[in-house]
This record gives C-alpha cells, sequence and structure tokens, in this order.
C-alpha cells in the first residue's frame, strides 16, 4: 500500500518542529538555559507546530491542507536558517545581531540580583556532539525536515 505523500509531510511538519522544541526543554530543565538567539529559534516552530496542526484539523479540501503544510515547511526552515546564523555565531564566523544578557529581575535587590544573575551568551555554545552545537543541530535537521516536506507536496503531483 502506497503512503499519500501530503500525509506523510504533515506528519513530518508536526513531529520534527515537536520533537525539537521538546528536545530544547529537556536540555533547559537540565540547566541549559537558552540565550536570546535561541529563543528566536523556538519561535517559527511554535508557529510551524500550529500550522501543521490546523493541516490536521482542516476541512477535507485538499489545496488548504497543503497550502498550511507548505507554510509550516517555510517556518521549520525559518528555523533552520536562524540556527545556522546562531552556530556561525557560536562558532565564531560572524558576530551576532545582539548582545545576549540575562532578563532584568525587579525588586528591592535590584542591583544585587543583576549582579548574581548569570549572562546567557550567544556566542558560547553550551553543549556540542561532534562539534555541533544545539544551534547546528537545529539547523540541520531543521532544513533538512523543510527540504524533506517540500519534496513530499511536490511529488503529490507527480
Amino acid at each position: 500500500m502506497q503512503q499519500n505523500p501530503v500525509i506523510l509531510a504533515r506528519w513530518i511538519a508536526l513531529l520534527v518542529p515537536g520533537a525539537l522544541i521538546a528536545g530544547a526543554w529537556v536540555f533547559q530543565l537540565a540547566g541549559y538555559p537558552p540565550c536570546e538567539m535561541c529563543h528566536w529559534q523556538r519561535w517559527p516552530h511554535y508557529a510551524a507546530i500550529a500550522a501543521a496542526g490546523a493541516s490536521f484539523l482542516a476541512v477535507s479540501r485538499m489545496g488548504s491542507r497543503v497550502t498550511l503544510v507548505a507554510l509550516a515547511a517555510i517556518l521549520i526552515a525559518v528555523s533552520g536558517a536562524i540556527g545556522a546564523f546562531h552556530a556561525g555565531v557560536e562558532y565564531g564566523w560572524w558576530e551576532g545581531v545582539t548582545a545576549c544578557t540575562a532578563n532584568l529581575p525587579t525588586g528591592d535587590n535590584f542591583l544585587e540580583a543583576i549582579m548574581a544573575a548569570p549572562v546567557i551568551r550567544c556566542d558560547r555554545a553550551p553543549w556540542s556532539l561532534i562539534g555541533i552545537s544545539l544551534a547546528g543541530f537545529n539547523a540541520i535537521i531543521s532544513l533538512g525536515a523543510a527540504g524533506a516536506i517540500l519534496w513530499l507536496l511536490k511529488a503529490r503531483r507527480a
């Protein structure tokens, strides 16, 4: 039995950003707080999850489902592009566009809180595997998944 490429594309569009976000949360809970650019990479994934989820809820008109899955693929690719940029900043290939700093607390001991707050830098990879940082893995996985989704959507017409 042959699988419909749109169904497979929809599942990839939902599961890949979901898994990447879950992984980011696991690392965050394990003591690796995200920097500003890490958060930038998450927003397109959240939107992709919403678009892919909506494609499962869309009325049976194929055009609306395909449009939502294509939108999810584009959003996943955007996260991958941000991840590639962030990885380049971590590897020192170019400078980042922002100075990543910790959130400023409020209250009576404002100065003490500022002095005690950790600075989470975007230009230092807190974790890597075989020389690839989390941002690098996001770039590889996201761009690969986006390409696969778009290829599957194109294959449905073949």
